[in-house]
């Protein structure tokens, strides 16, 4: 059972004052769009989409809330900034998830984030690179290790329509 989804915001504008302001472009839009109804077509609603702070992200996650149900709970986390520590990461999801046993759960981050999201939830030695918009799928329990059941990206998602 996937319970925990990784998600990498889609594409950015190129440029920004600061990094953290960069905006979806049209195209980031429209994978995160693809994505979010490839997901609810896929598997159950999400209990909490848990996002880094920045615009791209909150921009990404708000496109994917929009495609979930009424109790879908938007959350910021700090800690899912590029640079941010994916243990620390771990720590608030597996206290998430102890709470809300059965909780499903989806971090919109970024590279290189999301890579080692991958591998601290999994323990694999796998940090994979993420296209935007791409969505690592995860069996996981807290304090274990989880399970890697597919990772998708909406290239590959084109791939499988035609």
């Amino acid at each position: 059972m996937v319970n925990l989804v990784i998600m990498r915001h889609g594409e950015a504008v190129a440029q920004s004052s600061q990094d953290s302001q960069r905006q979806l472009n049209a195209r980031g839009d429209a994978e995160v769009s693809q994505m979010a109804m490839w997901l609810t077509k896929v598997y159950a609603h999400f209990d909490y989409i848990l996002a880094s702070p920045y615009v791209r992200t909150q921009q990404t996650a708000g496109l994917m809330l929009a495609q979930q149900g009424p109790a879908t709970q938007l959350q910021t986390l700090p800690e899912l900034v590029p640079d941010g520590d994916s243990h620390q990461v771990q720590l608030y999801v597996d206290a998430l998830l102890e709470q809300n046993p059965g909780a499903r759960i989806l971090l919109v981050s970024h590279m290189p984030l999301v890579s080692f999201l991958v591998e601290t939830f999994t323990r694999s030695g796998n940090t994979p690179i993420f296209d935007t918009a791409a969505l690592a799928c995860i069996e996981y329990a807290p304090g274990g290790q989880g399970v890697l059941l597919e990772k998708i990206a909406p290239a590959d998602l084109q791939l499988i329509s035609t």
